[in-house]
């Protein structure tokens, strides 16, 4: 790619050189930030004008509308200065996801601005708008903003804040053109990450599909079936049992010692909450606290053995099934399971078949989203029950195909990431005049 002939030194550590045609400026001397209005909980309502928090800039760059607050329609006319528009800019100020920025795409609705989220309006004879989305997405932006969380150590930003950032700043045609493209190349990679994104879905369905399938129907494609008298389970081959997990399963729920006392958590055996529960198998790589014997004796928490099925109970995993690679403790929000008979029943097998089930065990939840699920629930929750050797046949053929897919999805990912880095580096250098781009 192209520089330009002549750069210059600036006097900005995180910006180092320049073309020398250019020139730095001051954010707020050329940008004016707007907050949004700080709308409390009695003012929201359960439909009506859609209040555009932090949650809803997405981190791929859009509005994601799908879980908004809302206020009385019939206050429109109130908050019409904070009306959200086609091409605003708009950045996370407060929180994990501080700097977060989209720009807006079409807008069909009122749309209205909460307090912590800024809206950028540059000056219209200094900078070009889309070049001041790009100027705000870039590492340079990211780099200061860190900068003054670290300096002031308060996990938010605002007019204040922009009053010490410095930007480059090229004449106005180049800016435009600048902006162009910008809007040219990261369109093209965001339909690459698109269609990969898209990959990824496809072999996410045919990972679920391929263990619902194989779990319920067996390997043997000519076998005969009878209905299992289960609705949600459907036909299952004539020759398998239906039992409940009660009949073939030990459980047992652990418990979280009292963080009161520090001698619980200074140990060397393994301690796990829920949120460890992600539909997969359960590595010792991911424990991040430790308990004392001292903590096992006198607290509730129970060790949970290597190859038991593990069931999330309440909050946000809540249904998540895991197999366990290790001895453990638990924490209450989980229930392991443990065959009575392993020379009947394979436990790896039974991890896939409640992948498969899923849907059924979230039936159980009360409470809402936050809720959980009875242990007493999942004991008397059907299962069908093939012979151990089958059992063992179908682990066999599952842990090959879902490896492989789960290589492939991995190889998918990795090639997200090249092109998201490719992205946010493209954007940097242009910005910073480290690559030239033509306006003739």
């Amino acid at each position: 790619m192209n520089k330009y002939d002549n750069y210059i030194e600036t006097e900005i550590s995180w910006l180092k050189k320049i073309p020398s045609h250019w020139t730095t400026f001051r954010f707020i001397d050329n940008v004016n930030l707007r907050h949004g209005f700080q709308f409390r909980d009695y003012d929201f309502t359960d439909s009506g004008l859609k209040v555009i928090k932090i949650s809803q800039l997405s981190p791929d760059g859009y509005l994601d509308l799908s879980d908004c607050s809302f206020i009385s329609l019939d206050r429109l006319s109130s908050f019409r200065s904070i009306l959200i528009k086609e091409g605003d800019i708009l950045m996370a100020l407060t929180g994990g996801t501080i700097g977060k920025i989209i720009r807006v795409g079409e807008v069909n609705e009122p749309l209205l601005q909460n307090y912590r989220v800024g809206n950028f309006f540059p000056k219209p004879t200094q900078l070009n708008k889309i070049f001041t989305y790009y100027l705000l997405a870039s590492q340079i932006t990211e780099e200061q903003i860190n900068y003054l969380l670290n300096r002031n150590g308060q996990p938010n930003i605002g007019k204040e804040s922009f009053k010490n950032m410095f930007f480059p700043q090229p004449p106005m045609e180049e800016q435009t053109a600048i902006a162009n493209y910008l809007d040219t190349k990261t369109q093209a990679i965001d339909k690459k990450v698109s269609l990969l994104e898209k990959k990824i879905g496809y072999y996410q369905e045919l990972r679920k599909s391929l263990i619902n399938e194989t779990v319920t129907k067996g390997l043997d494609k000519n076998v005969k079936l009878k209905d299992s008298g289960i609705d949600w389970i459907g036909k299952i081959p004539a020759h398998w049992e239906v039992k409940r997990i009660k009949d073939i399963f030990s459980t047992l729920a652990g418990g979280t010692p009292s963080t009161q006392n520090q001698e619980y958590w200074i140990g060397n055996i393994p301690w796990i909450p829920s949120g460890k529960v992600q539909n997969n198998d359960v590595l010792i790589e991911s424990v991040e606290e430790y308990i004392s014997d001292l903590a096992l004796r006198e607290s509730s928490t129970k060790i949970a053995k290597k190859n038991s099925v593990l069931i999330a109970l309440t909050g946000a995993t809540c249904s998540n099934i895991g197999y366990l690679t290790f001895d453990t403790t638990i924490n209450q929000s989980i229930v392991a399971l443990y065959p009575q008979k392993r020379n009947q029943t394979l436990s790896r097998f039974y991890f896939y078949f409640l992948m498969s089930a899923k849907e059924k065990i979230r039936t159980y939840m009360t409470g809402g989203a936050q809720g959980g699920i009875n242990q007493e629930d999942v004991r008397f929750l059907d299962i069908v029950y093939p012979s151990k050797e089958e059992q063992e046949e179908i682990v066999k053929f599952l842990d090959a195909k879902l490896d492989t897919i789960a290589k492939i999805i991995t190889n998918i990912q990795a090639q997200i990431t090249t092109l998201k880095e490719l992205r946010k580096t493209l954007i940097n250098d242009v910005v910073t005049g480290k690559i030239k781009v033509s306006h003739e």
